[in-house]
Parts: structure tokens; C-alpha cells; sequence
């Protein structure tokens, strides 16, 4: 069975998780084409985006960058330096292909504001991690339950429409992309939980959070 919950110092004391696939920058439509013949050829990736921060309140920028990840190759769409691909449209909007991410509501939102389309085929791994016992929903701690490892999140909050993104820039976008897929074919390697395993993994999490405040 696996480990429901996982803290922060149980995490720091992991070693580090990177991809280290190939890396390819999407900035022009000649790339758009040679990424998008790869992609098309796949039956489950995992996607992200990364969005230029914003310290003024009210101010949302929109969505810098896509990723959108196999096993061994990351593609990097540089949204903020090319129109919205219609070949990037119809592989979102494609049944056949699933696109595996965490928390995605907010980056299909996003990505909505650059061109209006139907996601299609999309698993959120917030919405199935439970039914295999685990109780996280950051992809940081759910990584860490399957594989012992931790990732870095220490480029969350950089200039993601930096005219160049930097090489730590490249590997942490590959990384949360990557990750994802990898969780979730680890997950379907597990056995799904009965709601009744669930209930008393939930119940012996609720007794350790109460012994903890007593």
C-alpha cells in the first residue's frame, strides 16, 4: 500500500529528481511542425504551463509557456513569442491522446485566453490520486510517495518570457511535465483502493492529526 501523506521535512531529505531527456524550444512555426509530428504519435503525455509572475495585485499575466512531455523528450511552446498554433488546438482537443497534468483547470483556463478550444482526453491527477490511497495533492509530495524523490520547485517564480529562458528555466518546466506522466503510469501499475480501504486510511489520518493537536 502506498504512503498517504508525506511532509515537507520527509521531502528535503530526498534526493533530487530532474528530467534529463531531450529539450526542445518551440518558437517558431517550422518547430511548431517538427514538435507537433512527434506528439501526434503519442497515446498519453504529460503537459504544464508556466506563467510570467505577477507582484501587483490585479495583475494576471497570461500563459508564457506549454510543455507538453513523452518519457525521453519535453517540447517548450513559447506562447509569448508565437500565435497560438492550430496544430497545438487540435492535439489538445484530440480524444485519442491523454494529456495527463496536475491541477489543470487553471492552465486550460489559461491557455483558453490565447485561443478558445475543447480539451479533450485531459486526466487531472488530483482527481484519481485518492482512489489509489494517496492523500496529496501537490506534485511535488505525490512524486516523492512513488519514487523517493524530490523536485525542485526553486524556478517556479522566475521570468518565464525572458527573451531567453535559461537552462535551469528548461529543466524545471521539462521536469513538472515529465513528472506527471511518469505518476500517472506509475499509478496504473497499482491496484485501485475500495471505498471502504479509502474510509480507514482517511479515518487513521484524522486520528494522527488529533493526537498531534492534543
Amino acid at each position: 500500500m502506498l504512503k498517504p501523506i508525506i511532509n515537507k521535512e520527509e521531502i528535503n531529505k530526498l534526493p533530487l529528481e530532474a528530467f534529463n531527456g531531450k529539450i526542445t524550444i518551440v518558437d517558431s512555426q517550422e518547430k511548431v511542425t517538427e514538435a507537433m509530428n512527434i506528439l501526434q504519435k503519442q497515446t498519453v503525455v504529460g503537459i504544464d504551463t508556466e506563467t510570467k509572475p505577477s507582484f501587483r495585485k490585479g495583475t494576471i499575466n497570461k500563459i508564457a509557456l506549454l510543455q507538453i512531455a513523452t518519457e525521453d523528450h519535453c517540447m517548450l511552446f513559447r506562447l509569448n513569442k508565437i500565435p497560438f498554433p492550430e496544430e497545438l488546438v487540435d492535439f489538445l482537443s484530440d480524444k485519442k491522446i491523454k494529456k495527463i497534468g496536475l491541477a489543470l483547470k487553471d492552465d486550460l483556463n489559461g491557455l483558453n485566453k490565447h485561443y478558445k478550444f475543447n480539451p479533450e482526453n485531459i486526466i487531472d491527477l488530483q482527481s484519481i490520486v485518492k482512489s489509489y490511497g494517496i492523500f496529496e495533492l501537490s506534485l511535488q509530495k505525490i512524486y516523492a510517495i512513488l519514487f523517493e524523490k524530490r523536485i525542485s520547485k526553486s524556478q517556479r517564480l522566475t521570468n518565464w518570457e525572458n527573451d531567453t529562458l535559461t537552462e535551469h528555466q528548461q529543466i524545471y518546466a521539462a521536469t513538472d511535465a515529465w513528472s506527471t506522466l511518469l505518476i500517472y503510469n506509475r499509478l496504473m501499475q497499482e491496484k485501485k483502493l475500495t471505498k471502504k480501504e479509502i474510509e480507514v486510511i482517511e479515518q487513521s489520518i484524522a486520528n494522527d492529526i488529533k493526537s498531534h493537536d492534543l
